[in-house]
């Protein structure tokens, strides 16, 4: 047999890693050995995370851990997420909708999810958080943000509304 300008016997010219001959098989040389699909596959190519099956182009990369493009799906809805944002939890990755539905924390004022996407900013006291938007007075609706203020049981309260109860 010839390959690459070399000549070898039949029985000689085998996979590095089964040693099952190659004959006219199709074949995959690495650092100057040989070896059948299958046993390369084995030894060198990444495998999705999701599915355990080959990856043979192209990809996704979460927490290092590769995956095929149609397997990077949310965890919550099973929407496919490559080339959406989205977030991990336990090593899981969710779309926004599902994330935020599932585990972030509720806004104290609309109690809609407050999420720190994008530039959204939030504010947090002691176990509550609130978007920024959201975060004004109880009694006159001013906004508390980058502002002292005051609790007065579940209230957030201006230095004026609060001096004035």
């Amino acid at each position: 047999m010839e390959f690459k300008g070399s000549s070898w016997h039949e029985s000689c010219f085998v996979c590095r890693y089964c040693q099952q001959p190659l004959g006219t098989k199709p074949l995959i040389t690495k650092d100057n050995e040989n070896y059948c699909v299958p046993c390369f596959e084995k030894q060198f190519a990444h495998h999705c995370y999701s599915c355990k099956k080959v990856i043979t182009s192209g990809g996704v990369t979460c927490h290092d851990q590769p995956w095929h493009k149609e397997c990077f799906v949310c965890a919550g809805c099973k929407t496919q997420l490559y080339g959406q944002r989205f977030i991990s939890k336990d090593e899981y990755p969710y779309c926004v909708d599902c994330f935020s539905k599932l585990y972030a924390k509720k806004c104290a004022a609309c109690k809609k999810p407050v999420t720190a996407l994008g530039s959204a900013k939030y504010i947090s006291f002691e176990e509550r958080q609130w978007h920024g938007e959201c975060f004004n007075c109880a009694k006159c609706s001013v906004s508390l943000v980058s502002r002292e203020f005051l609790t007065r049981q579940d209230d957030i309260l201006c230095h004026e509304c609060a001096s004035a109860s």
